[in-house]
């Protein structure tokens, strides 16, 4: 499914007004998504004591999950955007608005901590409990659900908003 997100992206917003910024603002949740997706997936397979395991063998190499997460990252973000856009005042993205800022940030904890349980229940990967920046927030059949993943989309939000800005302000028409 993570592959299919920059080629629906690419085909649903290929004309119009708003079609290229639609776009660059889904690579550049895709960029900001390998930030964490890069340092997770190479603790996972390389690490002594990683952070994120696996609760069951991928059917293909780490690194085509690692791709595939960052595009839906990148697809996180936009949908983040469509609930601003639904959530607030128009236009968007013109200036900084806390309240922006605010549905993004919440979509960011609503997402992550619903992508982490889902994970857990279908055995995909799971955040390793005992260190000591990772507390555990609670579990779910056995498995941890940490805290790291709720930083990562408190601050990936931010990030990501602050650049969105800049980036509509230089896009003629957006």
């Amino acid at each position: 499914m993570g592959f299919s997100l920059p080629v629906y992206v690419h085909l649903r917003h290929r004309a119009g007004p708003e079609a290229a910024i639609i776009i660059r603002l889904f690579w550049l949740g895709v960029v900001i998504g390998l930030a964490w997706e890069v340092p997770l997936f190479v603790s996972a397979i390389s690490a002594e004591n990683p952070v994120v395991g696996f609760l069951r063998e991928p059917p293909v190499h780490p690194v085509v999950f690692m791709v595939a997460h960052a595009f839906w990252d990148g697809g996180l973000f936009l949908l983040g955007l469509a609930l601003v856009g639904a959530g607030c005042a128009r236009p968007v993205l013109v200036r900084f608005r806390w309240a922006e800022l605010a549905v993004l940030v919440a979509w960011g904890q609503a997402s992550a901590l619903a992508v982490e349980v889902v994970s857990v229940l279908n055995r995909g990967w799971f955040y390793h409990a005992g260190h000591a920046w990772n507390p555990v927030l609670f579990h779910v059949e056995g498995h941890p659900i940490t805290l790291l993943p709720q930083l990562i989309w408190l601050a990936a939000p931010v990030a990501y908003y602050l650049c969105a800005l800049r980036l509509t302000q230089r896009v003629p028409g957006a």
